[in-house]
């Protein structure tokens, strides 16, 4: 009877454990997801943004065609990133990244466009914006931070593949967005 009752209890424990690691797992999912939101929809103002600072640049900077459509397609590429592949939309914003710096070149290159009420408002915006990125991304890198961190570490990598355990990469500027932009006026 003894040995019964040791038995069920441990066999109660184990499972409290079991599910208490599982709801671990998906609150971290939770959580990384609900911060990739709040970056979402601050991508979603960029993305709207774009097209009317290019089209402002335009008028300026005839003979820069190549640098304002390697902006808008790294915008359409960014923006159809299949939903949830955040891994994915990274690496498509970090490119947009790039390419949005090249731009901000060119206003340095064209004093009259430099001087343009409706640039300066538009480079404000995306500063703002960009600033509220830079906060977003620090909170979603430490959502990630936890996530990954439980998914490989005792206990949960024992169990990470019986509860899909899902691992996310950090949104980091990646090494070729950190160097300075060169304009070249050929």
């Amino acid at each position: 009877m003894t040995f019964l009752l040791i038995s069920l209890a441990l066999i109660v424990l184990l499972a409290f454990l079991l599910i208490r690691i599982f709801n671990q797992f998906v609150k971290n999912k939770n959580f990384v997801k609900d911060a990739w939101s709040n970056i979402d929809v601050a991508l979603k103002r960029r993305y709207d943004l774009i097209p009317n600072l290019v089209e402002t640049v335009k008028g300026y900077a005839k003979h820069e065609k190549s640098t304002l459509e390697n902006v808008i397609q790294a915008r359409n590429a960014a923006m159809q990133v299949p939903q949830g592949d955040i891994n994915a939309q990274i690496k498509a914003e970090n490119e947009l990244q790039r390419s949005l710096r090249s731009i901000f070149a060119l206003g340095e290159a064209y004093p009259d466009l430099k001087a343009n009420a409706n640039y300066l408002d538009l480079q404000q915006k995306l500063n703002e914006i960009e600033e509220n990125l830079e906060r977003s991304r620090r909170y979603y890198n430490g959502t990630v931070r936890e996530n990954n961190t439980y998914g490989e570490s005792f206990p949960g990598v024992l169990f990470a593949g019986m509860f899909n355990y899902q691992h996310f990469d950090f949104f980091e500027t990646d090494e070729e967005s950190k160097g300075n932009i060169k304009v070249n006026f050929s």
